[in-house]
């Protein structure tokens, strides 16, 4: 296909060459409606490209015809054979997946490092988790996505599970043998989803990991605004093979998404395609570069160490990693990563990707340049210099890997919408959670609904949030009582 070709960008310029005035919503009606304060701030441009997606962008009679056409160009640059914009973010597009492969009461087979949005799918449509163990590191008290071995013996034990679900990369950015996995699940005739939202770049250059269609994946599931050029919200997923319908996909993601789709969102979605297709391995050349040079400019610095594949991957870790994910373990500080990275964000303005106990991350794509990375580099120096100032004997309370699991003691569905109760953190141990308790980033559920809690994760989550951790779906943010089901 002409990959030089933006089909919603080519309608957007055709929309505006014409003039059209519109009597439909969005009810700003190019901008004139909007407080002159908002416009201000936002320009005029966004609301001049907010228009209806059909009766709009795209005529009443023949709507989808330029949307189709960019999705077909889509899965044309990426290798796919199918490709969906979603307007929704991944969270709605792994949903979708989801209720593609498995229904109400069926089995799937999920990495217990799984987004929330993972779980915000169990609950809402009743399915049954089977977990697979993510790969802990217990010197470093990481988790790793699950290995081909443990998808192997979770259908063993439930043969009758629809598919597997695995995440790669993970936030930290590493990644599973997702070729192994896939000829698991294939065996078996199930399919494979791969949560893959911090992999959108992935089809564009050698250099980084395999991305899930080359691996033999069935249905990936790609955050274009996470790593690649997109606007908030702009997702994608990718489907091959025939383990999944195109069209079951499609009235999946119709069943939960928008029926007012943002053609900002689908035109950034356009546009990124069009600019990968043509420039990707150069602009992911350069990035790769910069990345190599950023991460042995911070490693020489005292007190901190960057992660490589030496300590990600290999026997019993990950089987790759996106070398564009710089994490960075400050234990030689004598900080947290929540301290460190509030204090660079308060000094230098700078706002860091994911932070946890012990590290924190930068996250760098092609937008990146030497000036992006001497600001990183300049406010890191800072940080080593002034580390006596936000020294601390405040500890988050990590158990070790085999006292994180807990036991799934019902179903998500029932515990999120059955008969709950609000008791006190000390009280909660044993109790069944109703609630997700996630600290956030990266948004990995360290409890949810239908699992038994036990002190070790409660003092986890309150010693976390002393020393800075974020948990905001809690309905106690601050995690000092707890949501759980009512005992009969």
């Amino acid at each position: 296909m002409d990959q030089s070709k933006a089909p919603v960008l080519e309608a957007l310029a055709d929309y505006h060459a014409q003039g059209q005035t519109p009597f439909t919503p969005p009810g700003h009606k190019q901008a004139r409606g909007a407080d002159p304060r908002v416009r201000a701030v936002l320009g005029d441009a966004v609301y001049h490209s907010d228009v209806l997606a059909t009766s709009g962008l795209d005529d009443r009679t023949s709507s989808h015809g330029i949307l189709r056409e960019a999705e077909e160009l889509m899965a044309d640059a990426v290798g796919a054979e199918h490709a969906f914009f979603s307007t929704c973010g991944s969270s709605l597009s792994v949903k979708s997946a989801m209720l593609s492969v498995a229904g109400p009461h069926e089995k799937l087979i999920v990495g217990r490092d799984a987004h929330k949005s993972v779980v915000a799918g169990l609950i809402l449509s009743g399915i049954e988790p089977v977990w697979v163990d993510p790969q802990w590191d217990p010197q470093l008290h990481l988790a790793h996505p699950p290995s081909p071995e443990a998808f192997e013996a979770a259908f063993e034990a439930e043969p009758e599970a629809r598919g597997a679900l695995v995440t790669s990369p993970t936030p930290y950015g590493t990644c599973s043998d997702l070729a192994a996995i896939a000829e698991v699940c294939h065996r078996r005739g199930a399919p494979l989803i791969v949560d893959e939202a911090w992999g959108a770049h992935l089809p564009f250059h050698p250099g980084l990991p395999t991305w899930a269609m080359d691996a033999g994946a069935d249905v990936c599931v790609t955050s274009v605004h996470k790593m690649g050029s997109g606007i908030e919200q702009g997702s994608v997923f990718h489907l091959q093979g025939d383990l999944v319908k195109p069209e079951v996909l499609r009235s999946r993601e119709d069943l939960l998404g928008t029926t007012s789709p943002s053609v900002l969102i689908y035109a950034g979605l356009d546009g990124w395609r069009r600019q990968m297709a043509q420039h990707g391995r150069k602009l992911y050349d350069d990035a790769l570069a910069l990345a190599r040079a950023v991460r042995e400019r911070i490693e020489a610095l005292d007190g901190l160490h960057v992660h490589g594949r030496d300590d990600f991957c290999g026997p019993g870790r990950a089987s790759d990693m996106d070398p564009l994910q710089v994490i960075v373990d400050i234990t030689g500080l004598g900080t947290t990563g929540y301290r460190a990275a509030d204090w660079l964000r308060e000094q230098h303005r700078i706002n860091l990707h994911v932070s946890d106990h012990r590290r924190i991350s930068a996250q760098l794509t092609h937008a990146d340049d030497k000036d992006t990375a001497e600001t990183l580099l300049t406010a890191l120096r800072d940080l080593v210099a002034h580390r006596d100032e936000f020294r601390t004997q405040q500890r988050v309370s990590v158990p070790p890997p085999s006292r994180l699991r807990l036991e799934q003691a019902r179903l998500p569905r029932d515990a999120f919408f059955g008969r709950t109760e609000q008791v006190p953190w000390e009280k909660a141990d044993g109790r069944i959670a109703a609630e997700m308790l996630t600290p956030y980033p990266p948004g990995i559920p360290a409890a949810l609904p239908g699992e038994r809690l036990t002190m070790d994760v409660l003092t986890y989550l309150r010693t976390g949030v002393d020393a800075g951790m974020v948990v905001p779906d809690a309905v106690d943010t601050e995690v000092k009582s707890v949501r759980v089901l009512r005992e009969e």
